[in-house]
């Protein structure tokens, strides 16, 4: 039972992630990005405390796996809002 509980709120999550990121105006994309490196750090420390743990050899793949996912989150995050970041700064000559 708790592995449907588990897929239905992982889906109701990508439902819900998909929907936001499609409604909101491409000004506000920004700052959503940074809350998101937010929580994907969040997820990142957690991750590293599974993996660490030890406690199954299931457990440390699957913590091993998500601290690469979330480590690609977190770069990928900040060097999309660097970029955009740049796109609002002033340009040389102006």
């Amino acid at each position: 039972m708790a592995f449907v509980e588990h897929l239905t709120l992982f889906v109701l999550a990508a439902f819900l992630g998909y929907e936001l990121i499609t409604k909101i105006p491409a000004t506000l994309h920004t700052p959503l990005i940074s809350g998101t490196n937010a929580i994907s750090g969040i997820t990142l420390i957690g991750s590293v405390l599974v993996a660490g743990s030890g406690n199954t050899t299931l457990a440390t793949v699957l913590g091993f796996f998500a601290v690469v996912l979330a480590t690609i989150n977190v770069v990928g995050g900040y060097l999309i809002s660097q970029k955009m970041l740049k796109s609002f700064g002033r340009r040389r000559g102006d």
